[in-house]
């Protein structure tokens, strides 16, 4: 009695077809390499943000930035939570000048004394304004019409700083928040999706630009 052939498995023969690369903006790193970066811009960078306690964060890490490269700051961005009790702006904005000291003994964390205590009085001035308009979210994004900014980035550099950012920036230091100028607010509209500067070749563009629909929907 001959054995019946066993069934082959055609599929597992074929050769693997190649997955097309993701086109990614050229900010991450020419050879993306940086892997913090890769995971901020594929996941955060340009994604529309309407959560205050992830916004608070984005804020003040804007603050921290300054004068240094974003992946210094991403590095240092998990011992920032833990330092800033995950940034819960009710928590921060009950900082002393003790737990200021304590911050700047913390070697795992920006220690810069100016940025530590400016973000203490960002707290306070970040939960008035939630207490004026209901949350933090609603008053920044009305300086955008409620929608994002789409850029439509095909080549260059992104700009330093906008006329919404110009505004913006106005309007947060007459509330008396502390480094919020222009060009750190414009990089803080970028990271929360205000304003999509993804390149239009970039997958994230249209990715970030869906994500923003459907908020308003």
């Amino acid at each position: 009695m001959k054995r019946a052939a066993e069934p082959t498995d055609t599929a597992s023969k074929r050769p693997k077809q190649e997955e097309t690369p993701k086109v990614r903006c050229s900010w991450p790193g020419e050879k993306k390499t940086d892997e913090l970066m890769l995971k901020y811009h594929d996941e955060e960078w340009g994604a529309p943000l309407r959560d205050d306690h992830k916004i608070f964060e984005h804020l003040t890490l804007s603050n921290f930035q300054a004068g240094l490269t974003f992946s210094c700051v991403l590095k240092k961005r998990q011992a920032m939570r833990e330092a800033f009790d995950n940034f819960d702006p009710t928590k921060v904005a009950l900082y002393d000048s003790n737990r200021i000291k304590l911050l700047m003994e913390n070697e795992k964390i920006i220690r810069n004394k100016s940025k530590i205590s400016c973000t203490v009085t960002n707290a306070k001035q970040f939960l008035k304004v939630q207490e004026e308009h209901g949350s933090f979210h609603s008053f920044i994004w009305q300086f955008v019409g409620n929608k994002v900014l789409d850029m439509q980035r095909t080549s260059g550099a992104i700009p330093a700083k906008s006329p919404e950012a110009e505004e913006l920036s106005k309007a947060l230091k007459k509330k008396g928040f502390k480094f919020v100028g222009p060009t750190i607010i414009y990089a803080f509209m970028n990271e929360i999706g205000m304003v999509n500067n993804h390149m239009t070749k970039c997958y994230r563009h249209a990715e970030c630009l869906a994500l923003g629909v459907n908020e308003q929907e």
